[in-house]
């Protein structure tokens, strides 16, 4: 008996590692975490939240375009994907901005989450690669507008409230292209 309760001690030390880790490198989580620190007792913590969530959504959709110019075969795709980051681009330097102004610490690597989104499209190639991009970019915009029409809704800031309902148009004119391209594709 005396020998198992090392064991056990031992097993539990590697879990509680092995998840704090994890965490660790989750650069959205760490961007999470060091904002729920300065803001938790404040009216921002949901400001804030929204700015993660976008800033994260934001360099989904640059980083998966520039897959798209190398991996895509449809010229309609490429030309999407090109929108895609020179709009996203922009935007995520706003946002940059913004949060800089307002002490919002944002992540600066997509989340594990979105990798394996990045992950899955980058192991397709040629027509399989344009229905998954055109399928991804139909999904995701739909989320994003849906996030950023909340967050116009429901911010306390001003400025970051104002910054989301700015955003709404574009984003719904990326969801309309990109249903568009999805349908022509398939």
């Amino acid at each position: 008996m005396k020998a198992f309760i090392p064991f056990v001690s031992l097993l539990c030390l590697l879990l509680w590692a092995s998840c704090s880790d994890k965490k660790q490198t989750d650069s959205k989580e760490i961007a999470e975490d060091q904002n729920e620190e300065k803001f938790d007792t404040t009216k921002l913590e949901a400001d804030t939240e929204f700015a993660v969530d976008a800033a994260d959504a934001g360099m989904l959709e640059v980083q998966a375009g520039q897959l798209a110019l190398t991996k895509a075969s449809s010229a309609k795709v490429k030309q999407f994907a090109q929108t895609m980051i020179d709009d996203h681009t922009k935007a995520n330097e706003e946002l940059k901005s913004l949060a800089t102004s307002k002490n919002i610490t944002l992540p600066t690597a997509i989340s594990d989450k979105h990798q394996k989104k990045y992950d899955d499209l980058a192991s397709k190639s040629g027509a399989d690669f344009d229905k998954a991009y055109a399928d991804m970019m139909v999904k995701d915009h739909k989320d994003v507008v849906d996030m950023f029409k909340k967050a116009a809704d429901k911010c306390n800031d001003q400025e970051v409230k104002g910054w989301a309902a700015e955003k709404v148009p574009a984003l719904e004119h990326h969801l309309s292209m990109a249903e568009n391209m999805d349908n022509e594709i398939k």
